[in-house]
């Protein structure tokens, strides 16, 4: 961009600002920049920067050492090779979570994708793809997108790496996985729901996989989707998820 066109795209900036003042992504307060948190948000965000599960991303109380993994994973090493979210699921996180989902605030995906793309620059240092988690045609029809592409669509721009839309499909309905009452009906929720369309399948062999969603409560939509993945040939599959649910259910374990 020359000087001129920089300096119109300040002044336009400039009056967007004045017209529609930027609001915090929780609270809806005025904020100095789109796509943030004002100062008593930021401080009530529960953002996942310590020591986590080298396989899962589950943040840890105490830091156990490098490459250490939590129990669940090393008693069920699932498909995925390795998840990580920007921050913890809880009243503040999901607030702008909830508002993209079902109130189709698409104003928030630039300021979540300045976090995953933060978040996850150690997956896209090794990646060959960003997928998102499909939605089956049907809710996708209800809810008009596909909130984990809009993210991944971004992310794919500003990390530079390939972006797959439709290498991953979901091959039947399901119910809500937020309607489930437990960690193994999650997994029979989700059991062969995901496969590799038959028309992209030769471009996930001996790939490194970055797979994005909004949520990840006991990583059994991610499980599924690695499973189909790897299945199709992919060499690695990573998560990213701007959220997780910390505290899992007493069946998870």
């Amino acid at each position: 961009m020359n000087v001129t066109g920089t300096i119109a795209h300040r002044l336009w900036r400039g009056f967007l600002d004045l017209a529609f003042p930027p609001l915090c992504m929780v609270c809806g307060n005025e904020v100095e920049e789109t796509g943030s948190l004002c100062a008593e948000c930021w401080s009530a965000a529960q953002f996942i920067d310590g020591p986590v599960c080298e396989t899962c991303g589950l943040p840890f109380e105490i830091d156990p050492g490098a490459a250490s993994q939590c129990g669940y994973c090393l008693a069920h090493p699932p498909a995925f090779d390795k998840a990580r979210a920007v921050m913890r699921y809880d009243e503040t996180g999901k607030l702008p979570i909830l508002a993209l989902k079902h109130a189709d605030r698409l104003d928030l995906v630039p300021g979540f994708v300045r976090w995953l793309t933060r978040a996850g620059k150690e997956l896209f240092a090794e990646a060959d793809l960003i997928v998102p988690v499909p939605l089956h045609r049907w809710r996708l029809w209800t809810r008009r997108f596909n909130q984990a592409a809009e993210l991944a669509r971004r992310i794919s721009h500003d990390a530079n790496v390939a972006f797959a839309p439709d290498l991953l499909v979901r091959r039947r309905p399901t119910p809500s996985q937020g309607t489930m009452a437990s960690a193994k009906a999650r997994r029979r929720n989700v059991h062969g729901a995901f496969a590799v369309s038959a028309a992209h399948k030769a471009a996930a062999k001996g790939k490194r996989i970055v797979l994005i969603d909004d949520v990840m409560t006991t990583g059994a939509t991610a499980d599924a989707c690695a499973r189909a993945l790897k299945r199709a040939g992919a060499d690695k599959v990573f998560v990213l998820v701007l959220a997780r649910v910390v505290r899992l259910p007493a069946d998870a374990v």
